[in-house]
């Protein structure tokens, strides 16, 4: 469905529900090295629970061969606080990139100036300076998902009867 990339994630616990995440909603999940952690570590695979072998993971050693094989288009979404556009107001589509930077630094900004126009962010108030990296991933991709629902495959709720 869409492509999640993680570039230099930091935080265990953030990395294991994201990949948690892009299982359920069918998105890979693109990890760019380096990591501020090891991937076998205990709070990765408790975050992403009995999910994280059905994930589609793909770990790049470095962001110089990730944009490489995969040349920023209109198919990128540049995740930053640094812009005014918001999220819901562009436009998603299947097998779209959706780029979010390290919990401490972000995305690099000469990455984000050479991308301006597909940066977005997402609205918070006049307090606050970001939002955790699992919480934004996960809005910004159900927008996604929201927006390509049509043909998504349907989750069935049993009813308790």
């Amino acid at each position: 469905m869409f492509n999640i990339v993680l570039v230099s994630p930091q935080i265990p616990p953030n990395t294991g529900t994201i990949g948690r995440l892009c299982v359920n909603i069918g998105a890979t999940l693109h990890i760019i090295k380096p990591i501020g952690f090891d991937m076998d570590d205990k709070a990765v695979k408790r975050a992403g629970l009995d999910y994280w072998d059905k994930l589609d993971l793909v770990v790049w050693e470095n962001i110089d061969d990730f944009l490489e094989v995969n040349p920023p288009s209109d198919k990128f979404h540049f995740a930053t606080t640094k812009t005014d556009k918001i999220y819901f107001n562009d436009s998603f589509g299947k097998g779209d990139f959706i780029l979010f930077g390290s919990e401490t630094t972000g995305i690099d900004e000469k990455l984000l100036l050479a991308n301006k126009d597909r940066c977005i962010t997402i609205p918070m108030g006049e307090d606050g300076r970001s939002l955790n990296l699992g919480i934004s991933v996960g809005i910004v991709a159900y927008e996604a998902l929201r927006q390509n629902y049509d043909g998504f495959q349907k989750i069935t709720i049993p009813h308790k009867g």
